[in-house]
């Protein structure tokens, strides 16, 4: 098992072609637990590591105080290991009760990358990610904020998620005309059940040069295998842990015709569905990451271990013919 590196977007920072997403610490697993997924994904050689300062306990409570757990778990665990990785966050949830805890002002981020650095306990982010588009503030201000958190040593490299390529390009071309940092990379949803960023996406990353870095490859775990059309999420699985946008998944009998499919190609070659998942993501063209979440060590390592190997034609062929035509959930993680 080997993981490797590659280019983000047009930049020359190398991250790894899998990285370790980390929405589960502090909303599913504690400090320990999150210790020994950080600590299995390190050795397995991973160095970006993926976070949002929303990511916690508040997700599923709908409470905004209850937030960045995520980030300060990263933060006590990292210690000396942080300059080994590439450290990623993002901006824009909700994360207080105030009109201005929230968006892309810059009010709000300058108050947020303080706090995220506060709690992962560094000088410094590597990625520093618009986590959705904000309608509601220019994009120039956005722009500008972000700029100056790169010119003050705070942000090594800009990025967004869940972005449309009409509004990346709009970025770009405002980042062109002021001269100011652009977006490197995109953040958006990709897997074997939701292969709309093929439409316009991918092509535009591609042709622009951004990294792309997809979340959820695994379909939120659907692709693990691990569900049965109406049954009950077994226990201990995110799943059973009554995340919605999961159980949306759950509810359509289409995808787990589309899983029954994919089994047999998974079978031939002795893998995990989400072996053959995750290594069907890293096939693509355009693909710089993909985000593994987990919430046990077991699961990095066994989903890494068939890493690096290739898919025949023929098995893409098969694969396509099973998986085109699927659409995203129009959600954001």
């Amino acid at each position: 098992m080997t993981i490797g590196q590659r280019k983000l977007g047009r930049t020359g920072l190398n991250v790894s072609e899998v990285s370790l997403g980390t929405m589960a610490f502090g909303r599913w697993i504690d400090q320990k637990e999150s210790a020994d997924v950080l600590d299995a994904a390190l050795e397995a050689g991973i160095t970006l590591i993926d976070t949002a300062d929303v990511y916690g306990s508040g997700m599923d409570k709908g409470n905004p105080l209850e937030t960045g757990e995520s980030e300060t778990i990263l933060g006590h665990l990292l210690g000396e290991r942080r300059h080994r990785i590439v450290l990623a966050t993002k901006v824009h949830g909700r994360v207080g009760l105030g009109p201005n805890d929230a968006g892309q002002s810059r009010y709000h981020i300058f108050r947020a990358v303080e706090n995220s650095l506060k709690r992962l306990q560094t000088d410094y982010i590597d990625l520093y990610q618009v986590h959705r588009f904000d309608e509601q503030t220019p994009l120039e201000e956005t722009l500008r904020a972000l700029e100056d958190l790169v010119r003050q040593g705070k942000v090594r490299y800009i990025g967004c998620s869940n972005y449309a390529a009409w509004q990346i390009a709009k970025a770009h071309g405002i980042s062109g005309q002021l001269q100011l940092e652009r977006f490197e990379s995109v953040q958006p949803e990709y897997s074997l059940i939701a292969r709309g960023i093929e439409q316009d996406l991918l092509p535009f990353a591609v042709s622009e040069g951004v990294g792309v870095i997809v979340y959820s490859p695994l379909g939120r775990g659907l692709l693990t295998g691990k569900y049965s059309f109406g049954a009950q999420p077994p226990a201990g699985s995110r799943g059973a842990a009554g995340e919605q946008r999961l159980h949306t998944l759950l509810e359509k009998e289409r995808n787990f015709r589309i899983v029954e499919q994919l089994k047999p190609i998974a079978e031939r070659r002795s893998w995990t569905l989400a072996q053959l998942a995750l290594n069907w993501v890293l096939s693509r063209e355009g693909i710089t990451s993909a985000i593994l979440g987990a919430s046990k060590s077991h699961h990095i390592t066994e989903t890494l271990s068939a890493i690096g190997e290739k898919l025949s034609p023929d098995e893409l062929r098969d694969i396509d013919a099973i998986t085109n035509g699927v659409q995203p959930e129009l959600v954001v993680k």
